[in-house]
């Protein structure tokens, strides 16, 4: 098979992802973790028959660990039969999202309705990510009035195109810009911009309504 340099760090951000140390994913396989430890940090990719084990053993597809598919959109596949959807509580709701990582944020901007993906972490209840002062989300999350606030929606998904399954998750609330003299606040959560660049003014989203869907099989 030929080289893929993808191949590693997908090993190692699905093991982050799971929250799985080095050593528990070489038990799932029954491989050595200092094998493991070589994977995620050379070039080139083993046999099939470990690809596969490994797509197994860290919830996702072979596919997906060679970098298959990633100018496509998710889910291009049929529905799975006979689809259980059910509602996640609220704690739930956020214990799915704890880990970070990026949602999607949706608000009335200056040419209509808007949805933009951003990283995010949930910090002390709160969702947190980072923009560039001045740009267009920093104009369009203002109302220029003091005490009014813009509410907007923050939705983050896990789908596993696999399993035909996954879940959302849906909050709503003010989004708070946050001034330099309380940038304590959260410059502890270690969320950085997606897009990277001169983006240090930290917007702060407070939960006043979560929801969220799961699916799944019989």
């Amino acid at each position: 098979m030929t080289d893929n340099g993808d191949f590693g760090r997908r090993i190692s951000y699905h093991r982050d992802r799971l929250g799985l140390t080095v050593e528990q994913v070489a038990d799932r396989v029954d491989m050595s973790a200092g094998y493991i430890q070589y994977l995620e940090g050379h070039l080139g990719v083993p046999d099939r028959n470990t690809i596969a084990r490994l797509a197994t053993a860290l919830d996702t597809t072979v596919q997906d660990l060679l970098g298959g598919g990633r100018e496509r959109p998710p889910g291009p596949g049929a529905a799975m039969a006979d689809p259980i959807l059910e509602a996640i509580e609220a704690e739930e709701c956020l214990r799915l999202i704890a880990p970070g990582g990026i949602g999607r944020v949706a608000f009335n901007g200056s040419y209509g309705l808007t949805v933009l993906p951003v990283n995010y972490k949930l910090h002390d209840g709160a969702i947190v990510f980072r923009t560039a002062h001045g740009g267009p989300m920093d104009q369009d999350l203002r109302t220029g009035l003091e005490g009014v606030e813009i509410k907007i929606a923050f939705q983050v998904d896990r789908i596993d195109e696999a399993q035909r399954t996954g879940w959302s998750v849906l909050i709503q609330g003010p989004a708070h810009h946050i001034p330099p003299d309380d940038l304590s606040q959260v410059t502890g959560s270690g969320v950085t911009p997606w897009a990277g660049g001169d983006r240090e003014l930290y917007i702060r989203v407070i939960p006043h309504r979560v929801t969220g869907r799961r699916i799944h099989g019989q």
